[in-house]
């Protein structure tokens, strides 16, 4: 369905006594850990490096008919593909379980969580349902923290829910977080904003923003 793409993550066949598929082993975790255990020390030209990444993984799956539809930065993967220098760490996007094919019939039931996903738009799965995700995935990327929150984990449910709801209302109220000053931060408010109407016209938004950009890995 996917085919080979230096940013999905690598399927290595079906394991019987599990009954599951085996997929190759990131080495540096996921996205959000590594952010969370990392901050400061990521250089800015790998965060850019990381945003356009994920501008390409989405452009290539909706290139292929499919929405992942549960985008978050749990589901790209850190990986060293060249050394352990943190200037080959790429990434991969992974957990296409609710994701939605209509080529193939196809529909994982799944939305996106709060802060990663439009409470103004239609209940369905549909390329802007991850185009609004990325948006917020760039910019947590950039600033280390999801979409009106701070930096961590949450420490109770309860903490968690609250979140859900606020950022929900503010989403509803088209209020989003001040991008000013960011990199690809019009980027970011035209993902939030519908600006762009496909994945590939995000890719190349950023291609634009990075030509500036002297230093980041492929």
């Amino acid at each position: 369905m996917l085919g080979d793409h230096p940013r999905i993550v690598k399927y290595r066949g079906w394991q019987d006594k599990l009954q599951g598929l085996l997929l190759v082993e990131a080495s540096h975790g996921n996205l959000q850990q590594y952010l969370e255990d990392n901050g400061d020390t990521i250089p800015s030209f790998i965060r850019k490096k990381w945003c356009r990444q994920v501008a390409e993984s989405i452009a290539y799956i909706h290139r292929r008919g499919v929405i992942h539809s549960d985008l978050r930065p749990e589901n790209f993967l850190v990986h060293a593909t060249a050394s352990t220098t943190p200037t080959s760490l790429d990434l991969w996007l992974c957990d296409f379980g609710g994701s939605t094919c209509e080529n193939l019939g196809l529909d994982g039931k799944h939305l996106p969580d709060p802060g990663f996903f439009d409470p103004n738009s239609d209940w369905v799965s549909q390329p802007a349902t991850d185009i609004f995700s990325v948006g917020s995935i760039l910019y947590t990327i950039l600033t280390g923290h999801w979409p009106y929150r701070s930096p961590g984990p949450f420490e109770t449910m309860e903490e968690m829910e609250t979140y859900d709801q606020q950022v929900e209302d503010l989403f509803r109220q088209r209020k989003f977080p001040d991008v000013e000053g960011l990199f690809g931060g019009e980027i970011i408010l035209g993902c939030w904003t519908k600006k762009y109407t496909s994945a590939d016209d995000v890719l190349q938004a950023l291609d634009s923003e990075m030509a500036g950009v002297n230093e980041y890995g492929s």
